[in-house]
């Protein structure tokens, strides 16, 4: 799954460059979006975000490439890479400037895991 978003004032920290928790929400939001297309119904939560490591500065302004990948699916669980990348709205070269994996666990309503099934 690939999406975009726009980096704009509320999004930067008192340094003047994008939040990183504000990234970390996008990276957790849109990889549970992923989750949810290819397991529909199920009830999807978060369970590890794996090595967090800004890479590079985001400015104002910038445009944001998600680029999301299911990695590994276990019986309960499954595994999206998320690579992020920017560029200025003047040219569409990029840079990466994030990535991670994401795991999700698919629960039922009392919280307890359960199968995922395919697909």
């Amino acid at each position: 799954m690939e999406t975009f978003c726009f980096v704009r004032p509320e999004h930067l920290s008192h340094q003047g460059f994008l939040f990183g928790g504000q990234l970390l929400k996008w990276v957790d939001e849109f990889a549970w979006l992923a989750a949810a297309r290819d397991f529909p119904g199920k009830t999807m939560v978060t369970r590890a975000i794996d090595n967090i490591q800004f890479k590079k500065r985001v400015r104002n302004g910038a445009i944001l490439r998600f680029l999301i990948e299911k990695q590994k699916q276990g019986t309960t669980s499954v595994a999206y890479s998320v690579t992020v990348f920017a560029s200025d709205q003047t040219s569409r070269n990029e840079e990466m400037v994030f990535s991670t994996n994401v795991t999700f666990v698919a629960v039922d309503q009392e919280g307890k895991k359960m199968e995922l099934g395919d697909s």
